[in-house]
Protein backbone atom coordinates (compact mmCIF):
# COMPACT_ATOMS: atom_id res chain seq x y z
CA UNK A 1 0.00 0.00 0.00
CA UNK A 2 2.88 2.21 1.05
CA UNK A 3 5.17 1.67 -2.32
CA UNK A 4 1.96 2.17 -4.34
CA UNK A 5 0.76 5.49 -3.04
CA UNK A 6 4.47 6.75 -3.04
CA UNK A 7 4.61 5.83 -6.78
CA UNK A 8 2.36 8.55 -8.10
CA UNK A 9 4.20 11.32 -6.09
CA UNK A 10 7.50 9.66 -7.82
CA UNK A 11 5.89 10.17 -11.34
CA UNK A 12 4.79 14.00 -10.62
CA UNK A 13 8.60 14.41 -8.88
CA UNK A 14 9.79 12.91 -12.45
CA UNK A 15 7.81 15.30 -14.53
CA UNK A 16 8.85 18.23 -12.51
CA UNK A 17 12.37 17.30 -12.72
CA UNK A 18 12.40 16.79 -16.61
CA UNK A 19 9.84 19.90 -17.42
CA UNK A 20 10.57 22.88 -14.90
CA UNK A 21 14.29 21.82 -13.97
CA UNK A 22 15.34 20.47 -17.89
CA UNK A 23 17.34 18.15 -16.19
CA UNK A 24 19.13 15.65 -18.06
CA UNK A 25 17.95 11.37 -17.86
CA UNK A 26 20.90 10.77 -15.99
CA UNK A 27 20.23 13.29 -13.72
CA UNK A 28 16.83 12.58 -13.59
CA UNK A 29 17.11 9.46 -12.91
CA UNK A 30 19.83 9.82 -10.18
CA UNK A 31 17.22 12.30 -8.02
CA UNK A 32 14.19 9.29 -8.52
CA UNK A 33 17.03 6.81 -7.17
CA UNK A 34 17.09 8.61 -4.01
CA UNK A 35 13.43 8.92 -3.45
CA UNK A 36 13.53 5.07 -4.28
CA UNK A 37 15.70 5.01 -1.33
CA UNK A 38 13.39 6.52 1.62
CA UNK A 39 10.71 4.65 -0.07
CA UNK A 40 12.41 0.96 0.90
CA UNK A 41 13.16 2.99 4.35
CA UNK A 42 10.21 3.63 5.01
CA UNK A 43 8.76 0.28 3.73
CA UNK A 44 11.53 -1.98 6.00
CA UNK A 45 10.56 0.03 8.90
CA UNK A 46 6.98 -0.24 8.37
CA UNK A 47 6.41 3.37 8.37
CA UNK A 48 3.31 4.32 5.85
CA UNK A 49 3.42 7.77 5.51
CA UNK A 50 2.94 10.23 2.78
CA UNK A 51 5.35 12.82 2.16
CA UNK A 52 3.20 15.13 4.12
CA UNK A 53 3.17 12.85 7.42
CA UNK A 54 7.30 12.72 7.06
CA UNK A 55 8.64 14.31 10.15
CA UNK A 56 12.49 15.66 11.03
CA UNK A 57 13.23 12.57 12.76
CA UNK A 58 12.35 10.35 10.00
CA UNK A 59 14.67 11.93 7.69
CA UNK A 60 17.33 11.93 10.66
CA UNK A 61 16.49 8.18 10.96
CA UNK A 62 16.74 7.42 7.00
CA UNK A 63 19.86 9.38 6.70
CA UNK A 64 21.60 7.24 10.27
CA UNK A 65 20.07 4.07 8.16
CA UNK A 66 21.85 4.96 4.97
CA UNK A 67 25.11 5.32 6.95
CA UNK A 68 25.33 2.25 8.45
CA UNK A 69 24.84 0.90 5.01
CA UNK A 70 28.10 1.67 4.58
CA UNK A 71 27.62 4.32 1.92
CA UNK A 72 30.36 7.19 1.42
CA UNK A 73 29.75 10.99 3.15
CA UNK A 74 29.78 11.63 -0.11
CA UNK A 75 27.12 9.27 -1.82
CA UNK A 76 24.80 10.32 1.56
CA UNK A 77 25.05 14.19 0.45
CA UNK A 78 24.16 13.44 -2.92
CA UNK A 79 20.53 11.64 -1.65
CA UNK A 80 20.14 14.12 0.82
CA UNK A 81 20.32 16.72 -1.65
CA UNK A 82 17.92 14.32 -3.42
CA UNK A 83 15.63 14.35 -0.34
CA UNK A 84 15.47 18.25 -0.59
CA UNK A 85 14.92 18.75 -4.39
CA UNK A 86 11.76 16.55 -3.25
CA UNK A 87 10.20 18.71 -0.73
CA UNK A 88 10.91 21.59 -2.81
CA UNK A 89 8.37 20.19 -5.47
CA UNK A 90 6.14 19.04 -2.65
CA UNK A 91 5.91 22.72 -1.53
CA UNK A 92 5.28 24.18 -4.76
CA UNK A 93 2.24 21.29 -5.84
CA UNK A 94 1.38 22.21 -2.12
CA UNK A 95 1.15 18.32 -1.81
CA UNK A 96 2.61 19.47 2.35
CA UNK A 97 2.85 22.68 3.50
CA UNK A 98 6.19 22.06 5.93
CA UNK A 99 9.59 21.15 4.11
CA UNK A 100 10.58 18.16 7.10
CA UNK A 101 13.89 18.07 5.09
CA UNK A 102 14.79 21.75 5.08
CA UNK A 103 16.99 21.72 8.84
CA UNK A 104 18.07 17.99 7.67
CA UNK A 105 22.06 18.11 8.04
CA UNK A 106 24.40 16.47 5.01
CA UNK A 107 27.74 14.95 6.79
CA UNK A 108 30.92 17.15 5.53
CA UNK A 109 32.78 15.73 3.21
CA UNK A 110 36.26 16.88 2.23
CA UNK A 111 36.27 18.71 -1.40
CA UNK A 112 39.27 17.00 -2.87
CA UNK A 113 41.20 19.44 -5.61
CA UNK A 114 42.14 17.84 -8.74
CA UNK A 115 45.43 17.98 -10.07
CA UNK A 116 46.00 20.64 -12.62
CA UNK A 117 48.67 20.99 -15.36
CA UNK A 118 50.90 23.89 -16.08
CA UNK A 119 50.30 25.92 -19.20
CA UNK A 120 53.57 24.71 -20.08
CA UNK A 121 52.73 21.25 -19.29
CA UNK A 122 49.57 21.73 -21.60
CA UNK A 123 51.64 22.55 -24.37
CA UNK A 124 53.69 19.64 -23.89
CA UNK A 125 51.32 17.24 -23.75
CA UNK A 126 49.54 18.63 -27.05
CA UNK A 127 53.45 18.71 -28.50
CA UNK A 128 53.40 14.64 -28.61
CA UNK A 129 50.49 14.62 -30.99
CA UNK A 130 51.72 13.38 -34.35
CA UNK A 131 50.26 15.51 -36.88
CA UNK A 132 51.58 13.19 -39.72
CA UNK A 133 48.71 11.22 -39.25
CA UNK A 134 44.59 11.20 -39.98
CA UNK A 135 44.00 10.89 -36.36
CA UNK A 136 46.62 12.89 -34.85
CA UNK A 137 45.37 15.83 -37.06
CA UNK A 138 41.91 15.01 -35.49
CA UNK A 139 43.74 14.64 -31.65
CA UNK A 140 45.63 17.91 -32.33
CA UNK A 141 42.43 19.39 -32.70
CA UNK A 142 40.53 17.88 -30.20
CA UNK A 143 43.24 19.17 -27.71
CA UNK A 144 43.05 22.34 -28.17
CA UNK A 145 39.43 22.95 -28.30
CA UNK A 146 39.97 21.25 -24.86
CA UNK A 147 42.05 23.70 -23.01
CA UNK A 148 40.78 26.50 -25.40
CA UNK A 149 37.36 26.26 -24.17
CA UNK A 150 36.79 24.35 -21.25
CA UNK A 151 34.72 22.09 -22.23
CA UNK A 152 33.49 18.35 -20.53
CA UNK A 153 33.78 15.88 -22.16
CA UNK A 154 30.07 14.82 -23.00
CA UNK A 155 29.92 18.18 -25.07
CA UNK A 156 33.62 17.98 -27.19
CA UNK A 157 31.78 14.28 -28.27
CA UNK A 158 28.99 16.34 -29.18
CA UNK A 159 30.25 19.30 -30.66
CA UNK A 160 28.45 20.60 -33.76
CA UNK A 161 30.11 21.62 -37.20
CA UNK A 162 27.02 24.03 -37.22
CA UNK A 163 28.05 25.44 -33.72
CA UNK A 164 31.49 26.09 -34.54
CA UNK A 165 31.74 29.99 -35.69
CA UNK A 166 35.39 30.43 -36.99
CA UNK A 167 34.60 33.93 -37.98
CA UNK A 168 33.18 35.10 -34.63
CA UNK A 169 35.59 33.19 -32.58
CA UNK A 170 33.15 31.32 -30.55
CA UNK A 171 30.93 27.84 -30.42
CA UNK A 172 27.88 27.31 -29.63
CA UNK A 173 27.22 24.26 -26.66
CA UNK A 174 25.33 22.12 -25.43
CA UNK A 175 25.72 21.60 -21.99
CA UNK A 176 23.90 19.83 -18.78
CA UNK A 177 20.22 20.09 -19.07
CA UNK A 178 20.37 21.01 -22.33
CA UNK A 179 21.30 24.52 -21.71
CA UNK A 180 23.09 26.22 -24.50
CA UNK A 181 26.18 28.42 -24.15
CA UNK A 182 28.10 30.63 -26.75
CA UNK A 183 31.98 29.79 -25.42
CA UNK A 184 34.69 31.46 -26.92
CA UNK A 185 37.22 29.87 -28.79
CA UNK A 186 41.37 30.50 -29.40
CA UNK A 187 43.14 31.02 -32.97
CA UNK A 188 44.68 28.03 -32.74
CA UNK A 189 42.43 25.95 -31.84
CA UNK A 190 40.28 27.61 -34.75
CA UNK A 191 43.21 27.04 -37.02
CA UNK A 192 43.66 23.23 -35.90
CA UNK A 193 39.75 22.33 -36.46
CA UNK A 194 39.95 23.59 -39.77
CA UNK A 195 42.55 21.60 -40.95
CA UNK A 196 40.62 19.01 -39.30
CA UNK A 197 37.79 19.65 -40.97
CA UNK A 198 39.10 20.70 -44.26
CA UNK A 199 41.83 18.16 -44.84
CA UNK A 200 40.69 15.05 -42.85
CA UNK A 201 37.02 14.92 -41.86
CA UNK A 202 36.30 15.37 -46.02
CA UNK A 203 37.37 11.99 -46.74
CA UNK A 204 35.21 9.75 -43.81
CA UNK A 205 32.11 8.27 -44.84
CA UNK A 206 30.15 9.61 -42.57
CA UNK A 207 27.44 7.55 -41.04
CA UNK A 208 23.93 8.32 -40.71
CA UNK A 209 22.89 10.49 -37.62
CA UNK A 210 26.85 12.07 -38.04
CA UNK A 211 26.96 14.33 -40.38
CA UNK A 212 26.88 17.60 -38.34
CA UNK A 213 29.06 16.07 -35.44
CA UNK A 214 32.76 17.75 -35.89
CA UNK A 215 34.82 14.82 -34.12
CA UNK A 216 34.70 11.67 -35.76
CA UNK A 217 36.02 8.17 -35.17
CA UNK A 218 37.47 6.29 -38.41
CA UNK A 219 34.05 4.62 -39.03
CA UNK A 220 32.66 8.10 -39.58
CA UNK A 221 30.71 7.78 -36.18
CA UNK A 222 31.27 9.87 -33.38
CA UNK A 223 33.65 9.88 -30.81
CA UNK A 224 33.14 7.89 -27.34
CA UNK A 225 33.81 9.17 -23.63
CA UNK A 226 36.34 6.53 -23.36
CA UNK A 227 38.31 7.34 -26.34
CA UNK A 228 39.00 11.11 -25.20
CA UNK A 229 40.32 9.45 -22.04
CA UNK A 230 42.63 6.95 -23.70
CA UNK A 231 44.10 9.80 -26.12
CA UNK A 232 44.63 12.27 -23.30
CA UNK A 233 46.39 9.03 -21.21
CA UNK A 234 48.84 8.50 -24.41
CA UNK A 235 49.92 11.70 -25.24
CA UNK A 236 50.35 12.25 -21.19
CA UNK A 237 52.34 9.53 -20.65
CA UNK A 238 54.40 10.30 -24.04
CA UNK A 239 55.37 13.53 -22.40
CA UNK A 240 55.95 12.00 -19.31
CA UNK A 241 54.14 14.12 -16.82
CA UNK A 242 53.38 11.59 -13.26
CA UNK A 243 50.28 13.26 -12.25
CA UNK A 244 46.73 11.65 -12.33
CA UNK A 245 45.09 13.79 -15.58
CA UNK A 246 41.79 12.95 -17.51
CA UNK A 247 39.55 14.80 -19.73
CA UNK A 248 38.35 16.68 -17.01
CA UNK A 249 41.72 18.33 -15.85
CA UNK A 250 42.24 20.12 -19.21
CA UNK A 251 38.80 22.27 -18.21
CA UNK A 252 39.90 22.21 -14.50
CA UNK A 253 43.53 23.95 -15.73
CA UNK A 254 41.49 25.93 -17.90
CA UNK A 255 39.46 27.98 -15.37
CA UNK A 256 42.28 27.77 -12.97
CA UNK A 257 44.79 29.47 -15.79
CA UNK A 258 41.85 32.08 -15.89
CA UNK A 259 41.76 33.05 -12.20
CA UNK A 260 45.22 33.30 -11.32
CA UNK A 261 45.44 35.33 -14.78
CA UNK A 262 42.87 37.70 -12.89
CA UNK A 263 39.97 36.37 -14.68
CA UNK A 264 36.36 37.75 -12.78
CA UNK A 265 34.90 34.77 -11.36
CA UNK A 266 31.24 35.15 -13.02
CA UNK A 267 33.18 35.69 -16.59
CA UNK A 268 34.49 31.75 -16.00
CA UNK A 269 31.03 31.11 -14.32
CA UNK A 270 29.33 31.73 -17.63
CA UNK A 271 32.37 30.09 -19.80
CA UNK A 272 32.31 26.68 -18.13
CA UNK A 273 28.06 26.68 -17.54
CA UNK A 274 28.31 26.17 -13.89
CA UNK A 275 24.41 27.32 -12.80
CA UNK A 276 25.76 27.52 -9.24
CA UNK A 277 29.17 30.35 -8.91
CA UNK A 278 29.88 28.05 -5.92
CA UNK A 279 30.70 25.33 -8.33
CA UNK A 280 32.99 27.35 -10.27
CA UNK A 281 34.76 28.47 -7.07
CA UNK A 282 35.34 24.54 -6.40
CA UNK A 283 36.78 23.99 -9.96
CA UNK A 284 38.96 27.15 -10.14
CA UNK A 285 40.90 27.04 -6.67
CA UNK A 286 44.24 29.02 -6.50
CA UNK A 287 47.52 26.91 -5.66
CA UNK A 288 49.15 27.91 -2.83
CA UNK A 289 52.36 29.18 -4.83
CA UNK A 290 50.10 31.42 -6.53
CA UNK A 291 48.44 32.92 -3.95
CA UNK A 292 52.01 33.24 -2.10
CA UNK A 293 53.23 35.04 -4.60
CA UNK A 294 50.29 37.63 -4.82
CA UNK A 295 50.16 38.19 -1.47
CA UNK A 296 54.43 38.64 -1.47
CA UNK A 297 53.79 41.03 -4.57
CA UNK A 298 50.99 42.99 -3.49
CA UNK A 299 50.28 43.01 0.64
CA UNK A 300 52.00 45.65 2.72
CA UNK A 301 53.65 43.71 4.73
CA UNK A 302 55.29 41.67 2.61
CA UNK A 303 57.07 44.82 0.80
Amino acid sequence: MGKIMWESYKKGFKSYLQLERSLSDHSVDAYLRDIEKLTQYLLIHNTVKNPAGIELKDLQHFVKWIAELGMSQTSQSRIISGIRSFYKYCLIEQICTLDPAYLLEAPKTKRKLPDTLSFEEIELVIAQVDQSTADGCRNKAILETMYSCGLRVTELINLKISCFYPDLGFIRVTGKGDKERLVPIGGDAIKYILLYKNNVRVHHSVQKGFEDILFLNKHGRGLSRVMIFYIIKEMVFKAGIKKSVSPHTFRHSFATHLVEGGADLRAVQEMLGHESITTTEIYTHLDRDFLRDTLQRFHPAYK
